[in-house]
């Protein structure tokens, strides 16, 4: 199972959870993707070096190659696992970086969009709540609005075989919700 979404949607803490009542490990693609990066030379250093010469956001698309190796990695290194992909892993300006992600999610077929909220609005203002609260930070870098873009961005929802919004639930109702739809999908997958 693989879930996806913007920043602070709860795929870390939903995927915990899911993973524990599954029985199968669990995976946050932010804890492991820079040995994968460093595969097709990208290290933290390098980025945060890109960061400081030419900014946040050209940053970010000079790393798009490396992100989208992680996530080919990860699902081919962790098969029987719940990952987790940060909201950078399905979201790119490259066609190509975009295409690669769709790729290698194709054959999953439990992969699940998280958001709070069917509102874009509503759900760029929870998730910027949670991620002051969590991370102090708004994600607001340079006058780009990182959770908005994110929230914008199709990739995720593209690649998803579902949505779950979570907005007014517990992490643990949350966790229910998606192994009931994970349930639903692989049933109707064997029907």
């Amino acid at each position: 199972m693989i879930l996806v979404g913007p920043l602070a949607a709860g795929k870390s803490t939903l995927g915990a959870l899911v993973a524990e009542r599954l029985g199968h490990p669990f995976v946050d693609i932010d804890d492991i993707a820079w040995p994968y990066c460093a595969e097709v030379g990208w290290t933290l250093d390098r980025l945060l070096e890109r960061d400081e010469a030419v900014g946040w956001a050209a940053a970010e698309r000079e790393w798009e190659p490396a992100r989208a190796h992680a996530v080919q990695r990860t699902i081919a290194d962790h098969p029987d696992a719940v990952i987790a992909l940060g909201a950078g892993y399905t979201s790119f300006t490259s066609a190509d970086h975009a295409q690669q992600v769709r790729l290698a999610l194709a054959p999953i077929p439990d992969v699940i969009h998280l958001l709070p909220s069917p509102d874009p609005e509503r759900s760029v203002t929870v998730l910027r709540e949670r991620a002051i609260r969590s991370r102090g930070k708004d994600w607001i870098i340079e006058g780009d609005d990182w959770i908005a873009r994110w929230v914008a961005d199709t990739l995720a929802g593209e690649v998803a075989a579902a949505t779950v919004f979570t907005d007014g639930m517990s992490p643990h109702e949350s966790a229910d919700q998606v192994v009931r739809l994970r349930e639903r999908l692989l049933t109707g997958l064997a029907a």
